[in-house]
């Protein structure tokens, strides 16, 4: 069952080509009423991926979420090639749903060089083996989910993720703006560093926001908050593997004027910085 929704995942990630630089990908219900923006954001680079030579590798990306996305519809995938230089290429890539662009992306892909290096150290927290798993909390939780609900709260997911610290989902207390975040696939995946970076793209999605929640004893579960991803940035520092441990610890700067603004370290578990992300997003008091 496990790599069957691996599987999955990478299926909807490798959109279908339908012309040159353009694509159409496929949506798929993770429990939200919008298209998940992980989801969006992996497969915006799957397609600019396409278009660029492959001695070259992601090194940024800036995104905005333009229009929520629709999951009944597919997604086209326009990519301009911006520029093609010596060291540097270039993309923009416009996700367009009903007509309309969704989302909007540039990225920057760069040939493999030498050059200094420093990072900054991982936080000391509980490695992945001592840390409660995500499908435990679930099975937990699960009698507090609606019954109507409940089989999709406890679906098979592609990524296992494991939290150091335990906190109830339905009545969160107010905590420092700091979350961290075990995660993997849950099976081992094809060596091709593309498709690791396209599902960390996915994943750095995932609870990134919810940092901001912390001061305020709000989460998803409450029902208390109007939240959507406004933008959403990452640099690839440093190879690495998904299917191997990779701690992200996330921290929330500010929040204000309905907005909340989060920052997200990715190491291995050895402490390298492999990945860096940003993220603002919508956080409206439901009143």
């Amino acid at each position: 069952m496990a790599k069957r929704v691996l599987t999955k995942l990478i299926k909807l990630l490798n959109i279908e080509p339908l012309e040159e630089n353009l694509f159409r990908g496929q949506s798929e219900n993770i429990g939200g009423p919008r298209v998940f923006g992980g989801q969006v954001l992996g497969q915006a680079l799957f397609a600019a991926l396409k278009t660029v030579p492959k001695q070259r590798i992601i090194h940024s990306l800036h995104g905005y979420f333009l229009r929520p996305g629709d999951m009944n519809y597919p997604i086209i995938y326009d990519v301009d090639r911006i520029r093609d230089g010596r060291s540097f290429t270039t993309r923009r890539v416009v996700a367009i749903q009903k007509g309309e662009p969704i989302f909007n992306m540039s990225s920057s892909f760069q040939i493999e060089e030498e050059g200094l290096q420093h990072q900054i150290e991982m936080p000391d927290i509980p490695g992945p083996e001592n840390c409660q798993s995500d499908i435990n909390l679930r099975t937990e939780n699960a009698d507090k989910i609606p019954e109507s609900m409940r089989d999709f709260f406890l679906r098979e997911r592609p990524l296992e993720l494991r939290y150091p610290h335990v906190e109830d989902m339905f009545q969160p207390k107010k905590r420092p703006p700091y979350k961290y975040m075990w995660m993997r696939t849950v099976g081992k995946l094809p060596d091709d560093i593309t498709l690791h970076q396209a599902i960390l793209a996915y994943a750095s999605d995932m609870g990134l926001l919810g940092t901001s929640y912390n001061p305020h004893g709000l989460g998803m579960a409450t029902g208390k908050i109007q939240s959507a991803s406004l933008d959403h940035a990452m640099w690839f520092h440093r190879p690495f593997k998904m299917d191997q441990w990779l701690l992200y610890a996330t921290d929330s700067p500010s929040a204000s004027n309905a907005r909340g603004f989060n920052r997200g370290s990715i190491y291995t578990k050895e402490g390298v910085l492999v990945a860096s992300a940003v993220q603002e997003g919508l956080m409206r008091i439901i009143k």
